[in-house]
């Protein structure tokens, strides 16, 4: 007994890096299958470049006024032009992809986390599921905005404040996708032969059940990153996310709106790289999807 339970940790031990390992050669053959997925990393990953390399990229302070240059159109000087305060827009554009994409990778990667091991628990467990879903319902009654902009209120602004709100609302969606995962899992016959062997609960959680959930979370990740850039987006541009001395692309949509019917481009870009970048997260995900989902793999 001993020497097959010595046996069923090592498979278990394997089982973990080939959930992963298994995942990441998905998600390449989809790439080379996938236009429309390798499109959308494409997008992210110059996203993310332009973020990391902005005080290469721009030559004005994203936060400094010079209203003699105010709503000036876009031209060689000011590629976007200039809003009400004569800040350079591209410059802010450039800035705020840093606070957008901080503040949708965190959250992503805090609700997977969350969402895990909640979904985990409730799956599992009978008596923790009772309690567990029932919060989760409870907090998935609430429009997700509203919540969000509750939560906001009732804590000192900041971006840590934003990130955490988010990561509130959105994690019960992503714990009902791991708790699918694990009530589907949990009668499959090796976990059967696992628990009949004597393997404690959190073994088999933990080496046999979260690694074969990976797929699914990791496209529910690709949902919430997207979600949390809108709304943080919509945060700001009320007023009540990221403070209005920062750059994010809905600050400078926010203090834009006072001048749109005279100055459009102050709202255009900002809203056109939201766009492009919501856009390239979702073909990220259905690409995912697509991949790591056994029905739709043969496909492509």
């Amino acid at each position: 007994m001993r020497e097959a339970l010595e046996e069923l940790d090592v498979l278990g031990l394997a089982g973990l890096g080939s959930g992963v390992t298994r995942g990441v050669r998905a998600a390449a053959r989809a790439l080379q299958r996938n236009p429309n997925m390798l499109l959308g990393l494409v997008i992210i990953v110059l996203m993310s470049l332009m973020a990391l390399i902005a005080p290469l990229i721009t030559t004005y302070d994203p936060i400094r006024l010079n209203v003699i240059d105010r709503l000036e159109e876009p031209s060689g000087t000011h590629w976007f032009g200039t809003d009400h305060l004569g800040r350079d827009v591209y410059t802010r554009v450039v800035y705020g992809a840093r606070i957008s994409l901080l503040v949708g990778a965190s959250v992503a990667v805090f609700t997977s986390i969350a969402g895990i091991l909640l979904g985990a628990l409730s799956g599992y467990f009978h008596v923790a599921d009772a309690i567990i879903m029932r919060i989760m319902d409870a907090l998935m009654s609430f429009p997700s905005f509203l919540l969000a902009i509750a939560l906001v209120a009732t804590m000192s602004p900041g971006m840590e404040t934003v990130i955490i709100a988010i990561t509130v609302v959105d994690t019960p969606r992503t714990a009902r996708v791991a708790r699918a995962s694990v009530l589907t899992l949990r009668s499959v016959d090796y976990v059967i032969a696992a628990r009949a062997l004597g393997a404690r609960s959190l073994r088999i959680m933990f080496y046999h059940i979260l690694p074969n959930c990976f797929a699914p979370i990791m496209v529910q990740a690709t949902f919430v990153f997207a979600v949390a850039i809108l709304i943080e987006a919509g945060l700001s541009f009320l007023g009540t996310g990221v403070p209005p001395e920062i750059a994010t692309w809905g600050n400078i949509m926010g203090d834009g709106r006072r001048v749109a019917k005279i100055a459009a481009w102050v709202i255009f870009f900002p809203g056109l790289f939201l766009s492009f970048t919501v856009l390239a997260i979702n073909l990220i995900g259905d690409g995912l999807r697509d991949a790591l989902d056994p029905k739709l793999r043969g496909r492509l």
